[in-house]
């Protein structure tokens, strides 16, 4: 599965994909979570460790992971799979995680991941995509907004992130 989108092509990841994919994840990370969760949480985050989780990924294929690419450089990844939450029927599928180089934020890297894995998540048979995000995090709720996400409502949640608790809220859309 490969798809071109705008300038981006999405690709599925590659072992040799891990560390780029652990830069975007800590970079983006640190810039959508500042003034969200502790500062120390976010300048503790590794490239290692979050090259270690996606190579075991990539391995494993749980979840399945794409990257965006522009001139060959990696610029975004999306992570799918079934849902994790529990008595969700097979047919829903849950985007695990899904980042993009925050210099790049806004010229669709993250509308060509959502719709490369929208289409992995059809091909699994699932009718229904959802994920979980920070409640306060205003950047991805409206790109989730504009992906056609509602909040499935009472679905928040509270979670710890570096010692504090944060709020979270699961989003949910049909896709197909």
């Amino acid at each position: 599965m490969s798809r071109q989108l705008s300038q981006y092509q999405v690709r599925p990841a590659t072992l040799r994909d891990a560390k780029a994919i652990a830069q975007v994840h800590v970079a983006a990370s640190q810039a959508a979570y500042a003034g969200l969760v502790p500062e120390d949480h976010l300048k503790s985050l590794s490239v290692e460790k979050r090259q270690a989780f996606w190579r075991e990924a990539i391995d494993l294929c749980e979840p399945q992971v794409l990257v965006a690419t522009e001139n060959d450089q990696i610029v975004g990844f999306v992570g799918f799979d079934r849902s994790r939450d529990k008595g969700t029927p097979a047919t829903t599928g849950e985007i695990w995680a899904i980042y993009a180089n925050p210099a790049l934020w806004g010229t669709g890297v993250g509308a060509a991941l959502w719709e490369a894995a929208r289409d992995g998540l059809v091909e699994e048979g699932c009718t229904k995509a959802t994920l979980w995000t920070l409640w306060r995090n205003e950047r991805a709720l409206t790109f989730f907004d504009q992906a056609g996400f509602k909040a499935d409502k009472g679905s928040a949640r509270t979670t710890e992130i570096g010692g504090a608790k944060i709020e979270e809220i699961r989003l949910q859309r049909a896709i197909v």
